[in-house]
């Protein structure tokens, strides 16, 4: 059969929690994923990637470092001994274990599979509409990148370089001396 009706029943099993938060099931889980969400694509488009991790891992280490110390000060004020707040989070398991590994590798299997087969379709022009599709789409992201100006510039250091490095690098030498290695080695 083909490709695409064997996985993608799969591959929609594997995305059934991720549905839920966009669909809304759950409208806090669903609010708190989607402004996480908005906040970090914000934070990218403004600052450097590396920026956005350090601010958001400082963001949670001083509301964590806070309650901490409102939870101390409670605890000395009420004079109880409830012990650290963390400590149920820190008594947890979280170590990986290798069936999670192997249950992550089938379905990373899977989506690899699924890519490689739609990719082959695609790229060896299976069905010319499909194709066209994609090479649109990846020209419309192309085009949400660089704006004219910047493709009109960038064809024009091309066109103005490419001769140059063609007539520095001996090409042509390069290409002539390739071309008699060659014959040579066919002909012994």
């Amino acid at each position: 059969g083909n490709a695409r009706e064997v996985d993608c029943p799969a591959l929609l099993e594997g995305l059934g929690s991720r549905t839920q938060l966009v669909q809304w099931k759950e409208p806090k889980k669903s609010a708190a994923a989607f402004g996480m969400s908005m906040l970090v694509l914000v934070s990218v488009a403004t600052l450097s990637v590396i920026s956005v991790v350090s601010y958001l891992l400082l963001a949670c280490l001083c509301v964590t470092i806070t309650f901490r110390v409102y939870k101390s000060v409670i605890q000395a004020i009420q004079k109880s001994d409830e012990g650290h707040p963390f400590r149920s989070l820190l008594q947890r398991d979280i170590s990986v274990s290798s069936e999670s590994i192997r249950q992550l590798a089938d379905q990373t299997l899977i989506h690899l599979n699924w890519f490689t087969c739609q990719g082959r379709r695609l790229l060896l022009v299976e069905d010319l509409v499909d194709s066209l599709k994609v090479l649109m789409w990846v020209m419309t992201y192309i085009g949400a990148v660089f704006n004219g100006v910047t493709i009109l510039i960038i064809a024009d250091v091309i066109s103005f370089t490419t001769p140059l490095i063609y007539q520095k690098k001996k090409i042509d030498h390069q290409v002539a001396l390739l071309r008699s290695k060659l014959e040579e080695t066919v002909q012994k």
